[in-house]
């Protein structure tokens, strides 16, 4: 990865603008799809509609950019109102970092915040986008949504539960991920593609992400049965 600097050094003075980034690049082999598992239909449409429906109703945001794979044309095809670009790489890190480079091109400026969120996430609401916002545009790092840990964690030694781990301080991890677009586009290029979120690329560069409570339903669909889960949820909400 190489970095694409911010062509405006004094981004700074500029009041900053907050964009959204969804790497959509994926196979998705765990799911068991016939093809990228964030075009499967779910309520009826594509998964990734789902979620991009959530960010469109976020009044706050400049502008939504999806980051696929060269040579995918599904976005040729769609209505949806988003910035596209085929730039995506061979792991979640480099489609990310790929991506802040091409906010830049397109009018962002490094200081800048951008939420990176899972195409996969289809059940994450506007509302939780907000409250990400709100939490975050202040803080001198960002931060993520994330849920506390609610079950008994194990560690596991050849198949046999080995020791019960303390889960009072422990989280799982989601998305939205905000963060300045500097600071990532470095912090991923100091982790490299090893990392599978922002967050632990901040990490990596001694930086303390704020943790902003999500909720349980926004899971990432990853495997068969999640599917029938996110349809569920999905037709709960449509019937309310």
């Amino acid at each position: 990865m190489t970095p694409t600097p911010s062509r405006d050094p004094v981004f700074q003075a500029v009041a900053p603008r907050y964009w959204a980034l969804i790497p959509c690049a994926g196979s998705g082999s765990r799911a068991g799809t016939p093809g990228p598992k964030q075009y499967q239909l779910v309520a009826g449409q594509p998964m990734v509609l789902h979620t991009l429906a959530a960010f469109t109703q976020v009044t706050k945001l400049a502008g939504t950019l999806v980051v696929v794979s060269a040579g995918d044309t599904f976005f040729d095809f769609q209505d949806a109102s988003v910035l596209v670009a085929a730039c995506g790489g061979s792991t979640r890190a480099a489609s990310v970092f790929n991506g802040l480079g091409a906010l830049l091109q397109k009018g962002a400026l490094g200081n800048d915040w951008v939420l990176v969120h899972d195409a996969a996430r289809c059940l994450v609401t506007s509302e939780q986008i907000d409250s990400l916002i709100d939490a975050c545009q202040g803080d001198g790092v960002g931060g993520l949504l994330a849920l506390k840990l609610a079950d008994t964690l194990k560690r596991e030694v050849a198949g046999r539960a080995a020791e019960t781990v303390d889960r009072s301080d422990k989280w799982l991890a989601q998305t939205p991920q905000m963060f300045r677009i500097a600071e990532l586009q470095q912090a991923l290029l100091a982790a490299g593609d090893c990392v599978t979120d922002e967050a632990s690329a901040m990490e990596f560069v001694g930086k303390s992400p704020l943790l902003v409570e999500g909720s349980a339903q926004n899971f990432k669909v990853t495997y068969p049965q999640d599917f029938a889960l996110a349809q569920a949820v999905l037709a709960s909400r449509q019937i309310r």
